[in-house]
């Protein structure tokens, strides 16, 4: 499988990274939309200006689009699954259904298949989410993303003018965390469930109160949370908020039985030591999905609802049966 890389930043290098630990990937390039004589990969690969991409359409199978959620994939992901097959990270989970539309017109449009919302949530989390509420069809979900760093709410305050950088944090509330773990099944409005702690660098002279009234009034991102806002400096930003861990967990609590006499619960968890790393990892594996469904044929757009599992792994149905099942 032949992939390549649109856009260089943390997603962009953690799928260089992931494509070094996948025997039958090959990275064939990345494409930036900055100057490519300043941008230096790890591994060596060629990088050539984003303009020039559909000129290398014969040498990728699935090109894999690493920009931001809130301003670059609503209009690269459309406009590059009109030339290639594609997969995105986007975030956004209250308009994933408009994304989902425009992609697909695209996708079909040029007789390409598209992949959206990969990673891990949304992406491995959904699959969960889903799982669980086949199994348990009589329950409540809850997801608690963190501590961790959001790349999609960081970038998010970053296009916010004045910022020169930030680190938006997703604190989980813990006595939230532990009633559903106790089964007490609480109803949980989304300010009682996370905390969202903002650390901003801004420029020098800029309007610090309108920054901060921009961010916690962000619909989507930050009005519905109880938001923190505190500025530093660019030091102490790369001192202390230099990584990007993240993580979290998907619990469904429910009840089987014909009186409903028994409580079940199912729950899936991730700790990430880096989040864009894990989110490539996620990435370049539904790649190989996306590179085979489309060599059956398939166009238009996909969720990972839509892929089967057998398709993410590179081993034989034979291997997978003998080993996993």
């Amino acid at each position: 499988m032949k992939i390549a890389i649109y856009g260089y930043g943390n997603l962009g290098r953690g799928v260089e990274a992931a494509a070094q630990q996948n025997a039958d990937v090959e990275l064939t390039g990345v494409f930036t939309r900055r100057d490519p004589a300043g941008v230096k990969t790890r591994t060596g690969v060629p990088v050539y200006p984003a303009a020039e991409v559909a000129a290398h359409k014969d040498e990728i199978d699935v090109l894999i689009i690493c920009g931001g959620s809130a301003t670059d994939l609503p209009e690269m992901t459309p406009a590059l699954a009109k030339q290639f097959n594609v997969i995105d990270s986007f975030d956004h989970h209250a308009v994933i259904p408009e994304h989902f539309a425009a992609v697909n017109a695209a996708a079909e449009e040029g007789g390409n298949l598209a992949l959206i919302s990969c990673g891990w949530d949304p992406g491995l989390f959904s699959l969960n989410r889903l799982i669980a509420n086949s199994v348990l069809p009589e329950g409540r979900d809850y997801t608690f993303w963190g501590r961790g760093v959001s790349q999609g709410h960081s970038d998010a305050i970053r296009r916010i003018e004045g910022v020169l950088d930030a680190r938006q944090y997703t604190v989980p509330v813990e006595e939230a965390v532990k009633a559903v773990r106790n089964g007490e099944n609480p109803e949980l409005t989304t300010r009682q469930k996370h905390l969202r702690e903002c650390y901003v660098v801004a420029e020098e002279g800029a309007d610090l109160e309108r920054i901060t009234r921009e961010i916690v009034t962000m619909p989507d991102y930050f009005a519905d949370y109880d938001t923190t806002v505190e500025f530093i400096t660019a030091e102490e930003l790369q001192e202390k908020h230099a990584g990007l861990p993240h993580g979290g967990v998907v619990i469904r609590s429910g009840k089987t039985g014909i009186d409903r006499e028994h409580n079940e619960t199912i729950e899936f968890s991730l700790k990430l030591d880096s989040n864009p790393e894990f989110t490539s990892s996620v990435l370049v594996a539904y790649a190989r999905a996306v590179c085979r469904m489309a060599g059956r044929g398939r166009t238009g757009c996909i969720t990972v609802f839509d892929v089967a599992p057998a398709d993410l792994s590179p081993k034989t149905p034979e291997e997978i049966r003998r080993t996993m099942l």
